[in-house]
């Protein structure tokens, strides 16, 4: 645990800003009901972003992270390079686990549940309608933000790496593919996926196996005079 808190206290700009993201959202979440607050981000929605949008999106993708990761282990960094890895594994996991366990309605999904006519579905971009808690692209645009924060050791991209995740996890809002709820649960799986990734891999030393075989050296008989 020390280690832990040593290693947040290390990146204290990403940290502080991460937990006022988080308050923030989740406050926004108690204050507002889901379709009000979807409604709320949604409100601007001009041609422009929705071209933009539709392909940053992509950076939330399983694929951005694993090119990540093969860039890392080709810079010779590779204990990041497994660490994010290890990050956007468990990260994945835990987040399909939570969308079977917690069976939620994608926006289309709901709207049509509750009759509401939403207007600002994007061309190009299929509606899903199941498996929306939690957000898979944004926990693993947060894990891969977390370790490479962590890892990098460089202050300079620590708001550029969060301000990177958070816009992925809006661009999950905007394609009206998830919920507010949907993003900062994601937020907080891939964050604590990210950091738990990194202590671990951080604190594990390589195993040392004992030989099985071990040659024996000869014995030299000292000559006599």
């Amino acid at each position: 645990m020390t280690s832990m808190l040593r290693a947040i206290k290390q990146c204290p700009v990403f940290f502080a800003f991460l937990s006022l993201l988080l308050i923030a959202g989740i406050s926004f979440c108690l204050y507002a009901s889901k379709l009000d607050s979807f409604t709320f981000l949604n409100f601007y929605h001009p041609l422009w972003l929705d071209n933009f949008f539709s392909y940053y999106t992509l950076m939330g993708d399983g694929i951005i992270t694993l090119v990540a990761t093969l860039l890392l282990f080709f810079y010779k960094k590779k204990k990041a390079a497994l660490i994010l890895f290890t990050a956007y594994l468990s990260s994945g996991i835990v987040v399909q686990l939570l969308k079977r366990l917690i069976s939620q309605p994608r926006p289309s999904l709901y709207f049509e549940q509750i009759s509401f006519r939403y207007t600002h579905f994007v061309d190009g971009i299929i509606p899903m309608h199941s498996g929306s808690f939690p957000s898979g692209h944004t926990a693993s645009a947060f894990a891969m933000a977390t370790v490479l924060v962590l890892c990098l050791k460089n202050k300079r991209i620590s708001l550029i790496c969060l301000f990177t995740a958070a816009l992925v996890g809006y661009s999950r809002i905007y394609l009206a593919q998830h919920f507010l709820q949907d993003v900062i649960a994601g937020a907080i799986t891939g964050s604590i996926f990210g950091l738990l990734s990194f202590y671990l891999i951080q604190k594990a030393k390589p195993l040392k196996f004992d030989r099985i075989y071990q040659k024996k050296q000869p014995d030299y008989i000292q000559p006599t005079h």
